[in-house]
């Protein structure tokens, strides 16, 4: 009997295959696996511990697509500075108010939460 982990759509599910000497088809039996998916390793682009007063967070859970716009730079209210997909769409974060973007808390193809702080502002 072989043991393996397989990942579907961020779901974790343990899976044993029982191996024969014939020809059939191999038995699998699947459950899943209590487990949070994996977060993106590629660090945010922002200075350590820089965090603004203004605070940008995510309006529904997706993941991010694009981060066109660096720490550091000037932003204009409605300034695209995220751009997160959720349910097949891509969503435009924008900037709530003029000012300087101060971090970027998230990675291209993070997953985030509802509510989850995505950017700063000053």
């Amino acid at each position: 009997m072989k043991n393996y982990t397989i990942t579907v759509n961020g779901t974790v599910y343990e899976v044993s295959v029982e191996e024969s000497g014939s020809a059939a088809a191999p038995v699998a039996s699947a459950a899943p696996k209590a487990s949070a998916p994996k977060k993106a390793a590629a660090a945010p682009k922002t200075a350590a511990g820089a965090q603004g007063s203004v605070k940008v967070e995510a309006p529904m859970p997706g993941k991010i697509l694009k981060t066109p716009v660096n720490a550091g730079s000037s932003v204009k209210k409605g300034d695209v500075i995220l751009v997160l997909e959720a349910m097949k769409m891509e969503n435009e974060i924008v900037a709530p108010q003029d000012g300087t973007l101060v971090s970027v808390n998230v990675a291209v193809g993070q997953a985030v939460e509802a509510g989850e702080v995505l950017a700063t502002l000053d």
